[in-house]
């Protein structure tokens, strides 16, 4: 019997998942209009009570994902515009991915790094040939990711640079994010991450984001060991850099003996239209962090990636994870890089973003006052008069869902297996709703 702790959310919530999901299988359903029931307030209800707030999610209840399309327990269908943050790159449970993931999970999922593993280094192999990069650094989530890049940029700073002990900095630029963690927090210029949360972590200089004299000035200290950043702004609003910043930022960094470090968890793997957003410059950074869709968006899986001379700095039992690496991760991992090659995302999110792009532009401008983007990786800028999350209930009631950010933008982001047709009836409905607004 299960103890009152584990009570289904209602019998006829229960009834309606179930339902939704036996629709899902069946054929499918006219997009929008959708209505908000009794089964989905359960669902808010239930996490409300007994889950912390440190979330305000959007008003839907998900109980299942499929490429495109997400359907709540109502059994309404949604089209997905922000993918899980990009985790979903390859469209919601890609049948190649979850293959990978049941047949590994039979096998052998978790022995930690104490032994060696059959599937570890078929992966390590597979994605350093892919990056072009002598080593990786297996780990789980993106955060982790950052924090990796953070010790191995500090241990080269003294190793190799030659830094005075507890003396190393790595730049930042405002507006970024990588995370929650209070290293991450300590490099943000957002109150809401940062505040009440002190003291910090030292050693975090923070300059204007795309901007090079400000860049070369901080370069300038012998102390710095390296410039983390993302090539373009994701939980900012999408930001995306002027033409030649990542060239210049290589440059400089190659100048001043700094370390360039990309952070791609969100940027890369197909999302901008290049399988990185350094691509799009040719251009090739010393750390490069990885992770969201690394797993298609199954699992937690991330990974640091630089040459012998960055990586070696860090020796046995100064960095790890137990999880980092594990057999079912790297299975995954290996399945969600090929399907983003076979499948030729990059291409298509390259093509249909600009499609997107274009056509947003045409949008009445005293509501919609900027589109900004690459590839599948978009932005819309809400005029002060409306407010964002107004437009995106009103998006959710027509179908499709996306989620506001720093209060006046909406991120679009779909996976990117979006077919034509079905991003022109996104458009559809992203017209139909900004209409509504007027």
């Amino acid at each position: 019997m299960l103890s009152r702790f584990h009570q289904p959310v209602t019998q006829v919530a229960k009834q309606l998942v179930s339902s939704a999901v036996k629709k899902s299988t069946q054929a499918l359903p006219a997009v929008g209009p959708v209505k908000i029931g009794a089964a989905s307030q359960e669902v808010f209800k239930r996490e409300n009570k007994y889950g912390a707030h440190n979330y305000a999610p959007l008003p839907v209840a998900l109980c299942k994902g499929e490429g495109v399309f997400v359907w709540d327990v109502e059994g309404n269908r949604y089209y997905d515009f922000l993918s899980a943050y990009s985790a979903c790159n390859q469209g919601h449970c890609h049948p190649k991915i979850v293959d990978a993931l049941k047949k590994q999970a039979d096998i052998f999922t978790l022995s930690s790094r104490a032994f060696y593993t059959n599937v570890l280094g078929e992966y390590e192999e597979y994605v350093t040939r892919l990056f072009g990069y002598d080593k990786v650094l297996p780990m789980n989530t993106g955060v982790e990711g950052g924090e990796t890049a953070c010790k191995l940029a500090r241990k080269w700073g003294y190793k190799v640079k030659k830094i005075p002990d507890n003396q190393a900095k790595i730049i930042f630029v405002e507006g970024n994010f990588w995370g929650r963690t209070l290293a991450a927090i300590s490099s943000s210029t957002d109150a809401d991450s940062y505040g009440g949360y002190g003291p910090y972590m030292p050693g975090f200089p923070i300059i204007p984001y795309d901007d090079l004299d400000a860049l070369e000035k901080q370069l300038q200290d012998p102390t710095v060991c390296g410039f983390m950043f993302e090539p373009i702004q994701g939980e900012a609003g999408v930001v995306v850099p002027q033409e030649g910043y990542l060239r210049k930022v290589r440059e400089l960094c190659t100048k001043y003996n700094v370390l360039m470090i990309a952070d791609e968890v969100q940027t890369g793997l197909a999302r901008t239209g290049k399988m990185l957003a350094c691509d799009h410059e040719n251009v090739r950074p010393d750390i490069l962090v990885l992770g969201k869709a690394l797993s298609g968006g199954v699992l937690p899986v991330s990974a640091v990636l630089a040459d012998d001379e960055v990586m070696l700095t860090i020796l046995p039992g100064e960095h790890g994870s137990t999880y980092g690496g594990n057999p079912l991760a790297c299975r995954v991992a290996i399945a969600s890089l090929e399907v983003l090659l076979e499948e030729k995302l990059a291409d298509n999110a390259e093509r249909l973003g600009q499609l997107l792009r274009d056509e947003l532009s045409k949008l009445p401008k005293d509501i919609i006052s900027v589109v900004r983007g690459k590839g599948l990786l978009n932005a819309i800028v809400i005029q002060s008069k409306h407010d964002a999350m107004d437009v995106c209930l009103k998006l959710r009631d027509n179908g499709l869902l996306a989620k506001p950010t720093h209060g006046d933008i909406i991120r679009f982001a779909p996976p990117l297996v979006i077919t034509q047709p079905q991003l022109e009836e996104c458009l559809d409905i992203i017209v139909r709703t900004v209409i509504e607004m007027k």
